[in-house]
């Protein structure tokens, strides 16, 4: 039986998608090609609506 591989988070979400998210849309910015450009910024929102639902649930 394989055994899960666990550690613990040092940072927060929220600190972990604000970089996610700064990252991917430094590479839209760089990104030429419009179709990948417009998949990035789809990565950022996706990422920006977990955040925005992960907050709502944190403050419940």
């Amino acid at each position: 039986m394989k055994k899960r591989r666990r550690f613990k988070q040092t940072t927060t979400l929220q600190e972990r998608i604000a970089e996610f998210t700064d990252s991917v849309r430094r590479q839209a910015d760089a990104t030429v090609d419009r179709a990948q450009k417009e998949a990035l910024l789809k990565k950022v929102h996706a990422a920006e609506t977990a955040a925005a639902l992960d907050q709502q649930l944190s403050a419940s």
